[in-house]
């Protein structure tokens, strides 16, 4: 480990991938804790998917056209915000054909990032890293971002916490209470899609899921009020990424995968301890 806090000093990468993923976990245990209670890991895995078309549309558009402001983040932003809007219009209208609509979103989003990338002229994109993900190219600028991407989402569940939590265990009574249910259900979806943007590069778009589900999913089989699920999730999700990352730095191995690989781990090991009564 001694290697690894030398490097946290002397090469930047390494530190700017140690802010990013401390920073993105608070994040992750706050929305993954809502995700989980309002069981929809299945939405944020669709809205992860369809990251891929914003990210394709992002490079094609800045190779092609020139529209340099275009980065593949803001790519990647823009489509989670429209698929989350999207799969939330579908949710709330065609309730019975919901999961195939999503199937079908989450199809479009990584077929049409595919295509874009094909015809991008110039370097051959790299897809493993947006697949499998890469938390160590992160850069200044990355940081940056994912501090204000952060900062806005926890702002929007300090804001609307109440309402949010009315929204994840009872939906109607939220209701018949005059809180705009709907509208607080697509903010849950948008705030999800913005940290599926964020867990991507951490663990990619295939592993994102395990990542903003398992931490949450872990805590709520030792605690039953919400704000102590989002503490424990958040405290497992730190542990996760900054475990992950000295473990991937020591081990020569992919950090993303790893770091799921420890949060898969540690879930599984919690079904051998004796829950806490509630």
């Amino acid at each position: 480990m001694t290697e690894f806090f030398e490097a946290i000093q002397n090469v930047p990468l390494i530190r700017y991938s140690l802010l990013a993923g401390i920073v993105s976990s608070l994040m992750f245990g706050v929305v993954g804790s809502f995700v989980v209670t309002r069981r929809i890991g299945y939405i944020a895995a669709a809205i992860a998917h369809s990251i891929l078309g914003g990210i394709g549309a992002a490079i094609y558009f800045n190779r092609v056209h020139g529209v340099e402001w275009l980065t593949p983040m803001i790519g990647a932003i823009a489509a989670a915000l429209i698929s989350a809007a999207v799969i939330g219009w579908v949710t709330i209208q065609f309730k019975e054909r919901e999961d195939t609509i999503i199937g079908a979103i989450w199809a479009f989003g990584m077929a049409t990032g595919l295509m874009f990338i094909y015809f991008a002229p110039g370097t051959q994109t790299n897809l493993e890293s947006f697949i499998m993900g890469n938390i160590l190219i992160t850069s200044e600028k990355d940081v940056i971002a994912t501090v204000v991407l952060g900062a806005l989402v926890l702002l929007f569940v300090a804001l609307f916490y109440h309402k949010l939590v009315a929204v994840c265990f009872d939906e109607e009574f939220a209701s018949l209470r005059g809180v705009s249910a709907r509208v607080y259900y697509l903010l849950l979806l948008a705030i999800t899609g913005i940290c599926m943007v964020l867990l991507v590069r951490v663990a990619g778009i295939i592993l994102s899921l395990a990542l903003i589900v398992l931490p949450a999913a872990t805590a709520s089989r030792f605690a039953g009020r919400l704000w102590v699920i989002m503490i424990v999730a958040v405290v497992l999700s730190i542990i996760y990424n900054v475990g992950g990352l000295a473990l991937s730095f020591q081990m020569s191995v992919p950090t993303g995968p790893l770091i799921v690989l420890v949060a898969c781990t540690v879930y599984a090991a919690s079904f051998f301890v004796k829950r806490r009564a509630r």
